[in-house]
Order: structure tokens, then sequence, then C-alpha cells
């Protein structure tokens, strides 16, 4: 069970030992008590306080022959190719408006894969495609149903 995250691992503490890592979606990556199962197979529970985020990179686990790390998991996403700088930012405020997230992918906007999502983007007459993409969010939005 992981109550707390290991405090600042360097590279020389994990020499030796097996690198398992831990595919999460940016929602899952917000669920801090729960049960996860790692690439290799690994089950761990974690219990970590209210409000712990993993970010991409952490290391959530040292043991004496492995450790485990946050990756980012690709997820569906609708990927926003916006026309200017002006279209850019209304896509972002409408996003944020609706209390998505966003992320930045490049010259694309990443948003959630939700209906919502699809009927804002096509009212809004914004270019855009279905994609499977690492979804980082670059803020902290809360959603209205969760």
């Amino acid at each position: 069970m992981i109550t707390e995250l290991p405090a600042r691992v360097g590279d020389a503490e994990l020499t030796g030992r097996e690198r398992d890592t831990l595919e999460l979606t940016a929602e899952e990556r917000r669920w801090a008590r729960r049960r996860v199962t790692t690439t290799a197979g690994r089950t761990l529970a974690l219990a970590l306080p209210t409000g712990s985020v993993l970010t991409p990179g952490a290391v959530v686990y040292v043991g004496s022959e492995w450790f485990v790390v946050v990756e980012c998991a690709q997820e569906p996403c609708f990927a926003v190719t916006p026309a200017s700088r002006e279209e850019a930012l209304r896509v972002a405020f409408e996003v944020g408006n609706r209390h998505f997230n966003l992320a930045l992918d490049g010259e694309r906007l990443l948003v959630p894969d939700d209906p919502a999502m699809d009927i804002m983007l096509t009212r809004m007459g914004v270019r855009y495609e279905r994609v499977r993409a690492v979804f980082a969010p670059i803020g902290r939005a809360q959603r209205h149903d969760r």
C-alpha cells in the first residue's frame, strides 16, 4: 500500500532495479485512492492524501529489486488545429467555460473526447479530428459532473 510518494529519488538509487510503469490517463492520475496494475502486472494499492495528483515521471514506489514510474497513457481526444491565435483563444475560453481541461500538443489544442466537446467544437466551426494522444492538461479544471 502506497500512502506517500518517495521523496526525491535519484538515478543512483534506481540503478540495478527493474523499471516498471504505471500508465494512467489524465483523469486516472487524479485518483489518489484505488488499486492499480503496473505494465508488468504488479498490483499496487494507492492511498495517497486527498487532492494528490500523480505527475508524469513521478516515482511512486521503490523496492529492493524494482521501482514504478508514472507514465501518461494515450487516450481519446479531440485535436483542434486553430486557424489563428484568436480562434485558439476562443476555443480555450469555451473549453474552460465548460470546466473541461485543455492540453497543448505542438500547434494543436487537445480536449477530452466527450460528447459536449464534440457538439461545442462543431458549433464553433473549428477544424478538429478524433485522435489518441497523451493528454497532459495545462490547468486543473474542475468538472461539474465529477
